[in-house]
């Protein structure tokens, strides 16, 4: 399902990781990266797992941003931030009925923070 450049009702913030030396050696700090973009926000699922003894909870979002030079420049290491969540970028492509005009991007988030 492609959503509608007309559905970009939600504005998402993105960060990018930079190495900062803090006197011990070098570590990552986030930091927005651009503006605020408009975006559609869509959950695609969410789950829980028990791992050592720890139960958590995620979700999956995929987001629809216009693509230009700014957004063909995310990749997986940035982060996207919408309504407070962080989410990770796990996945970015093209979506194949509009090439060059939209992107998809795959996120998961912490659902219990």
């Amino acid at each position: 399902m492609v959503l509608n450049a007309g559905k970009l009702d939600r504005r998402v913030q993105f960060r990018r990781a930079v190495l900062v030396d803090d006197g011990y050696g070098s570590v990552q700090e986030w930091h927005d990266h651009g503006d605020p973009i408009p975006a559609a926000k869509r959950d695609v699922s969410d789950a829980e797992k028990w791992q050592a003894a720890e139960v958590s909870a995620s979700i999956t979002t995929r987001f629809t941003v216009r693509w230009n030079s700014f957004t063909s420049d995310l990749d997986p290491k940035d982060r996207l931030i919408c309504e407070g969540r962080d989410y990770n970028i796990v996945g970015i492509k093209e979506t194949p009925e509009r090439r060059r005009r939209m992107l998809e991007l795959t996120c998961v988030a912490r659902a219990d923070q």
